[in-house]
């Protein structure tokens, strides 16, 4: 493989770290998480004890203040590990920079030590039961009422959704406007008229809490307003190419396990009395697959290393989340048929990973949406 030269000697100390962690302090209970619908929130705690959420908070919340390689780490190795259920990048790398970047300080103060600490989990509420990707469609009200908002309305599929004590809700400040009458609001799950709807039932990502969440004359104070009335649709945008490379890094750590439980199935799996790795049809596929997924992973390492430097643009990072998660969907299927009928057992990580990869192509964006943003960019 090529070398990852992006990463020192303290990143791979830091995830052999996270590495360990997962495997004492989720991979063992995962499988029971998967049949509970969402993970033990006392993860959360002993992850934020071990620095691994919010990795690049600033010193000044008390964060480690490292650069997003230190998150790209705990992403890979969330996703290598095959435990999806974690909610951290999420939590660590878009509600958190939202808060960073956009809060006040008295809400910084107020917040991000707490979601560095697993304290507070951290969601985002954009997705509406009739939007979809649509976010300029959204419907949900915040009409604001002296030195409040008061919030209605419902949004769905939200990650962190039971577990969440504060949820940024993208609402309509004033409707009239359209996209310009979009803000974000930070919004504490204990408040009067939040409501936390069941825990969605999903094909995949079994262990991770998705939910509905209902809003019925919810009063937010007006200091928990993100940025500017009216900004929100700015605020979304200027966070998306972080979130769709999150993802990218995600599916690319998922392609590359899913290829080394092939590795090891197809060399101790006999078939006509010899490994399936001598067929000519299984090494094909796995040197293709091999191949496609090293060189996405140069090109999502070259987006790192732009977003490092504050310069991976919104179609560049839509580019990436596409082509990532197209091929991990196609690497899982390839894997789960190298092998046959145990890949369709949920014993095998194979299986649950190929059930987990299927909606890396819709969230964030669903890649339709993706590909727009490219041909938007390069056609005009």
């Amino acid at each position: 493989m090529i070398p990852r030269t992006l990463f020192d000697s303290d990143l791979e100390s830091f995830r052999d770290t996270c590495r360990k962690f997962l495997e004492k302090e989720a991979i063992p209970f995962h499988p029971q998480w998967e049949k509970d619908s969402q993970v033990d929130k006392a993860i959360w705690k002993k992850a934020g004890d071990m620095g691994f959420l919010c990795p690049t908070a600033p010193e000044t919340y008390g964060g480690l203040g490292c650069d997003f390689r230190y998150s790209a780490v705990v992403i890979e190795e969330i996703s290598r590990s095959g435990c999806t259920g974690l909610g951290w990048p999420l939590h660590s790398d878009i509600v958190m920079p939202y808060i960073k970047n956009w809060g006040s300080e008295a809400l910084k103060q107020k917040y991000i030590p707490k979601l560095i600490s697993g304290e507070m989990v951290g969601a985002i509420a954009m997705t509406e039961p009739g939007t979809g990707s649509d976010l300029q469609a959204i419907k949900a009200t915040a009409i604001k009422q002296g030195d409040h908002y008061v919030l209605n309305g419902s949004k769905t599929f939200i990650t962190n959704g039971q577990h969440a004590d504060i949820v940024i809700v993208v609402a309509k400040t004033n409707p009239a406007e359209g996209a310009k009458g979009t803000s974000l609001l930070l919004v504490e799950t204990n408040l009067k008229g939040f409501e936390k709807g069941s825990n969605l039932d999903k094909i995949g990502m079994k262990a991770q809490d998705t939910s509905e969440l209902f809003f019925s004359d919810v009063k937010v104070p007006a200091e928990n307003l993100l940025g500017l009335e009216g900004e929100g649709f700015k605020a979304l945008m200027s966070e998306l190419p972080q979130e769709r490379l999150l993802v990218s890094l995600s599916a690319i750590a998922a392609c590359e396990a899913a290829i080394g439980w092939t590795k090891d199935y197809i060399q101790e799996r006999k078939v006509f009395g010899k490994p399936i790795c001598q067929f000519q049809n299984t090494r094909f596929k796995m040197a293709e697959i091999i191949g496609e997924t090293t060189a996405l992973r140069v090109f999502t390492d070259r987006c790192l290393e732009l977003h490092l430097e504050r310069k991976l643009d919104p179609a560049t990072a839509a580019m990436l989340k596409q082509l990532t998660t197209d091929l991990q969907f196609r690497v899982m299927d390839e894997c789960v048929q190298l092998h046959g009928g145990y890949g369709y057992m949920t014993e095998y990580p194979i299986a649950r990973a190929w059930a987990d990869s299927r909606v890396q192509k819709i969230y964030a964006g669903t890649n339709e949406i993706m590909k727009e943003i490219v041909a938007r960019s390069e056609l005009g």
